[in-house]
């Protein structure tokens, strides 16, 4: 009997360096997201996630290593192209259209026969069939989330890309708007790779989770696992000082002001 072979994973990253103007803020990435797969990559701002999917979905041109979807190299194709081939970014800004109703979005993604129902997208976004008549401007910001989400998925996606899905939301609305990325991975065989602030819904939610620290991968995997890991997450995110601090030194003030600010040279 033949063996079968092994499914590619929908996203795979080989020793990606990326940045801007030849200066690499990621250095030897290697990730990967197989279909089905909720993927989180966490780090503090700065970390080089934000650059991690830009380059991904095409905005930025790696400086070394590879990017590949489903096997086929993609690293340096545009971004209309990659959204023909079923690459969906919804972006940190959400990049909406504050003059256009919510309808008028969803139809202005439809681009063929594979595309999903307009209903479908309702039935997993239920907030949305109130807003269907009113202007994206005037949406409140979880449903304007919620439009940017149901906006990416109309191509019925084969890799979802979501950076910071909670920002300037409150947290009900976050616990509410996360578990739909679990939903679209099992239901439609996306892989879902998204950037998350608020860690410990980011892995409720996820299979596996990356930790960026400084443009390096510094940790990975089994999202369960990575939940009791807390002193790397924490040292990950304030440094090994700042995380010294917050355990109860009495420098712990002194650390959190220094966290709260930091540089935020990346949008995460």
């Amino acid at each position: 009997m033949p063996v079968e072979a092994a499914v590619a994973p929908r996203l795979e990253i080989s020793g990606l360096s990326a940045g801007y103007f030849g200066q690499p803020v990621v250095r030897d990435l290697n990730l990967r997201v197989a279909p089905g797969e909720v993927v989180a990559l966490l780090g503090a701002n700065g970390a080089g996630k934000t650059t991690t999917l830009s380059t991904v979905a095409g905005l930025l041109d790696p400086i070394a290593g590879e990017v590949a979807m489903d096997g086929a190299s993609i690293a340096g194709r545009p971004t209309h192209r990659l959204a023909r081939e079923g690459l969906s970014l919804v972006p940190e800004s959400r990049a909406l259209f504050n003059s256009l109703t919510v309808r008028e979005h969803l139809v202005l993604a439809r681009s063929g026969e594979g595309d999903l129902p307009q209903d479908l997208i309702v039935e997993m976004l239920p907030e949305l069939e109130k807003c269907m008549n009113r202007k994206a401007g005037v949406l409140s910001g979880g449903e304007q989330q919620m439009l940017a989400v149901g906006r990416a998925l109309v191509g019925r996606p084969r890799l979802l890309l979501v950076d910071e899905m909670s920002l300037g939301l409150a947290p009900i609305i976050v616990e509410r708007l996360l578990p739909i990325l679990r939903r679209v991975a099992t239901e439609l065989e996306t892989g879902v790779l998204f950037v998350e602030q608020h860690v410990p819904l980011a892995l409720q939610v996820a299979d596996r989770a990356y930790v960026l620290s400084h443009g390096r991968l510094v940790a990975e995997g089994a999202a369960a696992e990575m939940s009791e890991q807390q002193d790397l997450l924490r040292s990950s995110y304030l440094g090994d000082e700042a995380a010294d601090a917050v355990k109860g030194s009495p420098a712990e003030g002194r650390a959190r002001e220094q966290h709260n600010g930091g540089d935020k040279s990346d949008a995460s």
